[in-house]
């Protein structure tokens, strides 16, 4: 008997906390749908330029399931500007095969693909001479994933913590108690800003620190760039986990926003080629603050972007804590209108 009375206390618990229920429910559904539609996505197909190629062997290559361009004008500059994945150019005596290679699993397929194709016999080429835009032969897909992973913890752990701490400033009732003052709602939210993101700055530098100089994470740009990157990106996490976390009742609550607002985030965050995803998935990615931190720091740690080539990702990083800072503001409104 008493054994079910605590079941039948858990059970009526539940019932009243619809948005634990929800969470049950529906983010494994969520999460799932995500992964089968990423996941089943079509293969990004491989553009490679030829140049001054005989026609036969162009023929080979598109049979191969190559989209080719044929450019005998090209050059190193064209092909990093419009990211196509390799550049052949034929010459009389040898060949040469420039990679981008902002993916070395790419990179690497392509190469595959053009050594069955090229017969050694052609003396044309006999030498296939391998040249590279980003990174080396040696180049790892860790490389590409390591800047994005910062971007990632740095986001994570300063929503987290910061949602936690402001919750528990609203519950023990030290934000009603500063509610009752004079103050404005703008200098409490900015007041809570600068407190904690003091904290969460000094955070930021001591994982990327540790990343690029303990482990030895890729980094050909500026790493003053790499910090103000994930300076903004803290920004951001720590602007939405105070909006969020005034919508949780309890630490466990704010705990659920986790598989529902990090987690689909690291699928659009470059982990997964987003090229071969479909355009509508491709959208949502463009909505997440994450989508935009890895892209810059992809840019920078990878393939040594200076600041203007970022600065779009900044102002749209900028944006989405303009946004929720000032939602932060107006949700104080409930408490109190000033």
């Amino acid at each position: 008997m008493r054994m079910g009375a605590i079941v039948t206390r858990i059970i009526q618990q539940m019932k009243r906390d619809k948005r634990t229920l929800a969470l049950l429910f529906f983010a494994p559904l969520l999460v799932l749908s995500l992964m089968y539609f990423i996941f089943n996505s079509n293969e990004a197909t491989i553009t490679l330029v030829v140049s001054d190629a005989p026609t036969p062997l162009i023929e080979k290559l598109k049979n191969a399931d190559f989209s080719i361009v044929v450019d005998d004008y090209f050059t190193k500059k064209q092909l990093q500007d419009k990211e196509y994945d390799g550049w052949l150019e034929i010459e009389p005596n040898s060949s040469k095969l420039t990679l981008l290679n902002d993916d070395p699993s790419q990179s690497k397929a392509l190469t595959m693909q053009l050594a069955q194709i090229l017969q050694p016999s052609q003396a044309a080429m006999r030498s296939l001479k391998t040249d590279y835009v980003y990174g080396d032969e040696d180049t790892a897909i860790f490389d590409i994933f390591s800047p994005m992973l910062i971007g990632f913890f740095v986001f994570f752990f300063v929503f987290l913590i910061t949602g936690i701490a402001l919750l528990k400033e609203r519950t023990s009732g030290t934000l009603e108690r500063l509610l009752a003052t004079p103050i404005k709602r703008s200098e409490i939210v900015v007041g809570y800003m600068v407190g904690y993101g003091l904290f969460a700055f000094l955070q930021t530098i001591i994982i990327v620190l540790f990343g690029i100089y303990v482990l030895d994470i890729v980094h050909v740009g500026s790493i003053w760039l790499v910090l103000l990157i994930n300076m903004v990106v803290a920004l951001v996490s720590l602007s939405l986990g105070a909006l969020l976390s005034s919508f949780a009742a309890s630490e466990f609550q704010m705990m659920q926003f986790i598989p529902l607002i990090i987690v689909p985030q690291v699928f659009f965050s470059g982990i997964f080629p987003l090229d071969s995803m479909a355009e509508w998935l491709q959208s949502i990615g463009r909505i997440m603050p994450l989508y935009y931190a890895a892209d810059a720091l992809n840019g920078v740690m990878y393939k040594g972007y200076a600041f203007l080539d970022i600065i779009l990702n900044l102002s749209i990083l900028a944006c989405f804590a303009i946004v929720f800072i000032t939602l932060n503001i107006i949700s104080l409104k409930k408490y109190r209108s000033l």
